[in-house]
């Protein structure tokens, strides 16, 4: 964290001040992280804890950037940046500078230990289905083309057992709820669009889902379910 903290001088506040920022950011990330199931973090959020007792300019960036570090090194946590993005229908008309006004930042942690230690040590077992269902809808949606009607999304997760209607589903509980979650974790955003119709809710991949880590694996768990699902077919015998 000395990278970070060096030119703790330039704010004319001490280290000692500082490194206490430092800590609360990190308290607040750690605990926010375990209340809310992993949701993003806001940066203003972050932001309001240095500003409410200092009023350097320049404070809440580096503070950050030290708590990054220190999540890092300490705990073995990437403090990932995510720009929220728009529903598509929103930014249809409007240029790039434009919609990148009202575009805010947010925070999620990664863990930056191999997926193997990871699983053996930190990973609950009891909500591995949560990520398998995150996996599976998020694949659904970006196959569509990363944009799907509510009533189609629905339509593929009944194959699997699971239907809209469902209140007390043995593993996900009420399946509306769970699906509500990854729009909470901003792995999906809803977009309602006006048609011949009427309105047609619309379930959109979100920056989680379109970040490079979660797609990345998100591509190798499509590759690996289409590896076990495609049958060779022997060529003599199809002629």
């Amino acid at each position: 964290m000395a990278g970070a903290t060096q030119d703790f001088s330039q704010f004319d506040i001490s280290k000692e001040e500082i490194d206490k920022l430092v800590a609360e950011v990190v308290r607040y990330v750690l605990f926010k992280t375990h209340q809310n199931s992993g949701c993003p973090i806001k940066r203003e959020e972050l932001v309001q804890l240095v500003t409410k007792n200092y009023s350097q300019r320049a404070l809440p960036a580096h503070v950050i950037n030290a708590a990054k570090e220190k999540l890092s090194n300490a705990f073995g946590y990437e403090l990932r940046e995510l720009l929220r993005c728009r529903p598509s229908s929103a930014t249809q008309g409007r240029s790039t500078q434009q919609t990148g006004v009202a575009e805010a930042k947010s925070y999620v942690l990664i863990s930056q230990l191999p997926a193997e230690v990871y699983k053996k040590y930190v990973e609950d077992e009891n909500s591995a289905h949560l990520s398998g269902f995150t996996f599976v809808v998020i694949s659904i949606v970006h196959l569509a083309g990363g944009k799907i009607p509510e009533d189609i999304l629905w339509r593929h997760l009944k194959r699997m057992g699971l239907c809209e209607t469902d209140v007390s589903h043995p593993v996900f509980g009420n399946a509306k709820q769970a699906l509500e979650i990854l729009v909470q974790q901003r792995y999906l955003q809803k977009d309602k669009i006006n048609g011949p119709e009427g309105n047609t809710l619309f379930y959109e991949l979100a920056e989680r889902a379109l970040d490079g880590p979660v797609s990345e694996k998100m591509k190798e768990y499509i590759s690996e379910i289409v590896s076990k699902d495609v049958v060779p077919v022997d060529v003599d015998e199809a002629e």
